[in-house]
């Protein structure tokens, strides 16, 4: 497995983010609160968790939802997945909404996401004139649902 050395401030008075097995693509990033968020229906929170990243460049932080919170209690990542960019400083927020019909209370500390690591390309654009331009392929221009059920 791949590692990169990732730069970490804390301010969270929580500890550093760890994997929790050896397989573990991401690590648990929790709540920096400091008393108790209700998650009401359908509304969007940004909850800070009190950490500050240098990523190399070549790499992205992305912040994923953590599975049992959207199974168990709706709570999901409106930005599907969320990017730092390796150029990024700030604080990392979590941006998170409820999809039930009860609101769900967060605490000072709890795991509310995945950070997972991974290595990026930027790309350069290589205009052409139209679109029969572009290479054939097998699947052409199939979109949503080409392939069938």
């Amino acid at each position: 497995m791949k590692m990169c050395q990732v730069g970490i401030y804390n301010r969270s008075g929580y500890p550093l983010p760890e994997y929790q097995s050896e397989g573990a693509a991401g690590m648990d990033l929790r709540a920096a609160l400091s008393e108790p968020l209700v998650l009401e229906p359908r509304k969007v929170y940004m909850v800070p968790t009190g950490l500050f990243l240098e990523i190399p460049v070549g790499y992205e932080g992305q912040v994923r939802a953590r599975s049992g919170l959207a199974l168990k209690h709706g709570i999901t990542l409106v930005n599907g997945v969320g990017t730092i960019d390796s150029d990024y400083r700030g604080e990392v927020g979590v941006i998170l909404m409820n999809l039930l019909d009860d609101p769900f209370t967060i605490q000072p500390g709890d795991r509310i996401a995945q950070l997972v690591f991974a290595e990026i390309a930027q790309a350069s654009f290589a205009e052409v004139k139209d679109a029969e331009a572009l290479s054939a392929t097998q699947r052409g221009e199939g979109g949503f649902g080409h392939s069938g059920k």
